[in-house]
């Protein structure tokens, strides 16, 4: 009721996203075609497609891409900014790809990268084999060392955040999987009553 008030009041203009506002301007590098409310880039790092929320409307002119509302409800004002920094960061990846480094701390925690599988060793009975998606490039050094690089920028952090999953750092003694240049604050363990 009050954004039926506020738009007669202040105008329409008014309650858009401010991100969702500004235009995606589409480099030379990058081939973009939109196709109703589906958006395919392509670019040296990677083709990537996504379909989007039937409440926004998506503009295509060749070199511009803009998001538009396509009412005043909630779910248009929410999925707004939403899709316009999806498909800006869709242009960016397929440029330059996205990339988290993870490390692994504790003794005898380490990875080895099998194909298209991450082999885990973190201290359980058992290694945790981790199926890497497609999309994603993994790469292991020294065996602590994870590098994850992809041209989709939810996918490289959700695959990061799995790895994590599995062995999160402990705030004691440091063991775990980690983000590169994480600062874990340690806690003291229980002293000893003399």
């Amino acid at each position: 009721m009050w954004v039926a008030s506020y738009c007669a009041r202040f105008g329409r203009e008014e309650i858009m996203s401010r991100i969702g506002k500004l235009p995606v301007i589409i480099p030379d590098a990058v081939r973009v075609t939109v196709a109703g409310q589906v958006v395919t880039a392509s670019g040296v790092a990677g083709r990537i497609e996504q379909t989007f929320d039937g409440a926004v409307e998506i503009k295509f002119d060749g070199r511009v891409i803009e998001v538009f509302p396509r009412d005043d409800s909630r779910r248009a004002r929410a999925m707004h900014g939403t899709a316009r920094s999806i498909i800006s960061n869709m242009v960016q990846g397929v440029q330059k790809p996205y990339a988290k480094d993870l490390e692994i701390q504790g003794v005898g925690f380490k990875a080895v990268l099998k194909g298209q599988a991450l082999d885990l060793a973190l201290g359980y009975s058992h290694p945790i084999v981790y199926a890497v998606p497609e999309g994603v490039k993994v790469t292991v050094k020294d065996g602590t060392a994870i590098h994850i690089e992809g041209a989709d920028k939810f996918l490289v952090g959700q695959v990061a955040a799995d790895i994590k999953h599995f062995y999160p750092v402990e705030p004691y003694k440091g063991k775990g999987v980690r983000v590169a240049g994480e600062v874990v604050r340690r806690k003291e363990g229980k002293k000893s009553a003399k």
